[in-house]
């Protein structure tokens, strides 16, 4: 065996190392993630977040439902202009729904809004990060 086929050889090992190691952390990172979110503790605590978030995305609807309408409009007419400058707040369950200008959180001083895919008001403060 020549030294060129050994150090191919050594590379596949230390590659399929890697790769396993990585996948046994992804699976042991998955059951740890599914443990917490298991706990009932955890589990009250994100129902009261939604029940909040359901309640105060009603409670703004009748003054914010204009920019729903205005986005909605923009939709169905494939006006990119009427999208450009939303918000890009995203919410860690329903994704990108906030409908408002982007800023609105500073200038009007309201948390993030949109309906979800079940078609319901939705409030929430803050934004889940891009790789989720």
């Amino acid at each position: 065996m020549s030294a060129g086929d050994q150090e191919t050889g050594e590379q596949r090992v230390r590659g399929a190392v890697r790769r396993h190691a990585r996948a046994r952390a992804f699976t042991e990172a998955e059951d740890v993630i599914t443990a917490v979110l298991a706990d009932p503790g955890v589990r009250e605590a994100r129902a009261r977040v939604k029940a909040a978030e359901t309640e105060l995305g009603m409670e703004l609807s009748t003054r914010l439902q204009p920019f729903q309408d205005r986005y909605n409009q923009a939709v169905t007419a494939g006006d990119a202009d009427g999208l450009t400058g939303l918000c890009g707040g995203k919410h860690g369950r329903w994704g990108r729904i906030c409908v408002l200008p982007d800023g609105h959180e500073t200038s009007m001083e309201e948390p993030h809004w949109g309906r979800n895919s079940e078609g319901r008001p939705i409030a929430w403060v803050g934004s889940a990060p891009d790789d989720w």
